[in-house]
């Protein structure tokens, strides 16, 4: 069955400015990389929809979602904190990357595909409840999980997080619902200096010190992620799908390569097979180095399919 490829052309027009990382050419690097390894053919394409207002009340306060909505400027720049700006079509954009991860619970619920894959941006993992930060406006993959939990009925949702950073957003909204196994990896001490200190039955953390190469992270993976993965048993395996501890960019100091991206993708892919019926959805989060960006999307969804 082939993965499903979830994106869409308004995810490349939130554009704040040339000097920001998170921009455009991030989308355009990974579509190349696709179509020079040939991934290309095996992927099924999907628009993503804009997303309801009520999928964003699930995990956001309603008066911040209202605050977002209404001061969506119509010309030049809004700042939410001190990386976070809004143009005229970041809101769409935004609407869209959390509509996308929206459609593909619905398709691997449906069993319209194995697993899903959403190219989108602007992120989402450090959306939490009440506020925007680092580049980060709604929780994408949250909102997901909370779709997957209250239309699709699911008891158990596991969501891994390997991006440079830790998704503080995502242990914000979930930190009180056991429902919800969070596993974040990240850069510590780092942005945003969280995540240290909160483990807890359903939130496992990785710090990592600068430097951490990818033996490292596959150590601890297989010492605090895969066994509590086991004994959780997730009906659903959801991946905030960062790629910047890679090696090659320059916005964190880990040493991970596309090698350990393919190998973490392929156990986890492993265990929703084993007890979610073979269901991924991966979120696009950071990843700022293009062609680093595009081969790891590459190896990452070669571990989804050379594990089923």
């Amino acid at each position: 069955m082939p993965i499903a490829y979830v994106s869409h052309p308004d995810c490349l027009l939130h554009d704040v400015g040339s000097g920001h990382p998170e921009r455009p050419a991030r989308l355009n690097a990974i579509r190349d990389q696709l179509i020079s390894s040939g991934m290309e053919v095996v992927l099924h394409h999907y628009d993503a929809p804009l997303v309801k207002r009520e999928h964003l009340d699930r995990v956001h306060d309603p008066d911040y979602v209202t605050g977002i909505l209404v001061e969506a400027p119509y010309e030049g720049l809004l700042r939410l904190d001190g990386d976070t700006f809004m143009m005229p079509r970041t809101l769409d954009a935004a609407l869209r990357a959390a509509g996308a991860v929206v459609h593909g619970v619905d398709l691997v619920m449906e069993g319209k595909a194995s697993s899903a894959f959403c190219a989108v941006r602007p992120p989402g993992h450090h959306a939490e409840r009440h506020r925007a930060m680092g580049f980060c406006y709604f929780n994408n993959v949250a909102i997901g999980a909370a779709y997957a939990l209250d239309i699709h009925g699911l008891d158990r949702v596991a969501i891994i997080d390997f991006d440079v950073h830790h998704g503080n957003g995502t242990e914000d909204i979930f930190q009180q619902d056991p429902r919800v196994l969070f596993c974040s990896s990240f850069q510590h001490p780092f942005y945003p200096f969280t995540g240290h200190e909160s483990e807890t039955d359903h939130v496992v953390n990785i710090p990592l010190a600068a430097g951490a190469s990818g033996s490292e992270f596959r150590e601890q993976a297989k010492l605090h992620w895969l066994p509590v993965l086991e004994r959780f048993q997730p009906q659903l395996v959801m991946i905030s799908a960062g790629f910047d501890a890679h090696a090659e960019d320059e916005m964190g100091n880990l040493l991970l390569r596309e090698s350990d991206y393919a190998w973490i993708t392929g156990e986890l892919k492993s265990i929703a097979n084993r007890y979610a019926e073979g269901r991924v959805v991966s979120v696009l989060e950071g990843g700022y180095a293009l062609s680093a960006l595009g081969r790891s999307v590459v190896a990452h969804l070669n571990g989804l399919l050379s594990s089923g």
